[in-house]
């Protein structure tokens, strides 16, 4: 039986839903997991990819050139690698986001509006199971009769309390969109409101610096695009309230109460310190001066040994140090083309309360919120907050609105990008069927002699010098 263009669609957004959901809501979730539903995830948009055709190009010409480029100088930067094979395997990385960007803009363009509400509804899913897991396990902390309750020890579902960070500022933002919406009804508003408050709380104690600095960037942006951005901000702001107030009751005052001590406090957190990245932000920088132009090859910051970690926690000296400074700035152009053309359509359409332009506000939030906070942490490395990343663009990318007729999509190109697809995917499903069978292995004889301490990359272990 032929499925038809949305049987298919449906079929790759169940799919999709369902790997989002055991990557994050999973209690034994991981960093190695997150990364083999990545690649998995990144397999059926391929698939999809493979079944449909757009009708009209999904970027503009000098948009694909630049993509084109940056992919074109990363195959040449990994064959002068010192580990090719490991190289490849990034610049395949970076191209399995792009097929995940483009099916989720496919996907969209052919459901239409509709869509819109299953990616709110999944988000609205996904933050109730994690707070019902956090809540769930507070319960357990409080009622189990010790006397310390360490906090971190209340997030589950990812290897590091910043990674869960991250997941958390791709989706504050959308989380706003039920209380934006006209006419909708008090109580789904009161329950939307509590989720935020309730998100917020867990953003609070989870203390990652970044996903503060990613929000409150990303709310001082959207106060200037009009009144719905800064309604946007009002609601956010709230939440943050709300939150602070959940936290003070829970972890001050019950605390107190009940004679427990808390230790990862949030106030640990409220510092200017820079945890260690000053010593990586320089090995970064010398790869740089070092070799500017192709870099020393994707992924091989990994491959210089360090005591702290894998990648540099900056996306554009990871960038530049790795991929070559023509790539970065390549890469920068075009994200600054992209956000700068949907600045322009959320401040053409300011004033306007159709659903899809408040997502639309909501989805460039998670945009503006990520790429600041990848400046001070792992956005564009690990595995969740990529596939996150890939489709906040794709869905973005489906709700652009032309300046001008984009007219057909070519066929030649559609088609070298599907070869390309297929082979990046091939390689990534190559590397997960060589090395999970031994991750396990790996990870003991690595931990037995660098101090009980993983640097994730790739996979957890993720340090590749030999």
């Amino acid at each position: 039986m032929v499925l038809s263009v949305q049987q298919r669609g449906g079929v790759f957004l169940v799919v999709a839903v369902c790997l989002l959901t055991v990557a994050v809501c999973a209690p034994f979730s991981g960093h190695d997991l997150q990364r083999t539903v990545q690649i998995a995830f990144g397999f059926c948009a391929v698939l999809y990819g493979l079944s449909v055709a757009p009708v009209e190009p999904l970027v503009n010409r000098l948009a694909a050139v630049g993509l084109a480029l940056i992919i074109v100088l990363g195959l040449v930067s990994s064959a002068l690698a010192h580990q090719p094979l490991w190289a490849f395997t990034e610049v395949a990385l970076f191209v399995c986001c792009a097929a995940i960007a483009v099916a989720f803009c496919v996907l969209r363009r052919n459901g239409g509006e509709p869509l819109d509400r299953v990616l709110i509804l999944m988000v609205v899913v996904l933050c109730l199971i994690k707070s019902a897991q956090y809540l769930y396990a507070g319960t357990l902390a409080f009622t189990s009769g010790e006397r310390t309750l360490n906090t971190d020890l209340l997030l589950s579902g990812f290897s590091n309390k910043r990674f869960y960070g991250q997941f958390q500022t791709f989706t504050l933002p959308l989380l706003a969109l039920p209380l934006l919406i006209p006419n909708v009804s008090r109580a789904l508003r009161g329950a939307a409101f509590a989720l935020l408050c309730v998100w917020w709380l867990i953003a609070i104690s989870g203390g990652t610096r970044g996903t503060w600095l990613g929000m409150g960037v990303a709310g001082m942006g959207l106060a200037l695009l009009g009144p719905w951005g800064r309604r946007w901000l009002g609601w956010q702001l709230a939440g943050v309230l709300g939150g602070l107030l959940l936290y003070g009751l829970l972890f001050t005052w019950l605390a107190d109460y009940m004679g427990i001590e808390i230790t990862s406090g949030a106030g640990d957190r409220l510092t200017t310190s820079l945890s260690g990245r000053g010593v990586i932000w320089w090995q970064a920088w010398h790869m740089l001066v070092e070799r500017p132009w192709l870099g020393f090859g994707p992924m091989h910051f990994a491959d210089i040994a360090n005591p702290i970690a894998s990648h540099p926690h900056q996306a554009v000296l990871q960038w530049a140090s790795e991929w070559g400074l023509p790539s970065a700035l390549c890469v920068m152009v075009v994200a600054w083309r992209g956000s700068w053309a949907t600045l322009r359509v959320l401040r053409e359409r300011a004033l306007s309360s159709e659903r899809v332009d408040l997502l639309r506000v909501c989805l460039f939030a998670a945009l503006v919120a990520a790429l600041v906070q990848s400046m001070v942490d792992g956005v564009i490395v690990m595995p969740n907050s990529q596939a996150w990343l890939a489709l906040v663009v794709g869905w973005l990318m489906a709700l652009h609105v032309w300046r001008t007729p984009p007219g057909a999509a070519s066929p030649l190109a559609w088609s070298a990008w599907k070869v390309l697809s297929v082979l990046a995917v091939g390689l990534l499903v190559f590397i997960a069927a060589r090395d999970l069978p031994h991750l396990q292995k790996a990870q003991r004889q690595y931990l037995s002699t660098h101090d009980n301490y993983l640097q994730p990359r790739f996979w957890a272990q993720g340090v590749i010098a030999r």
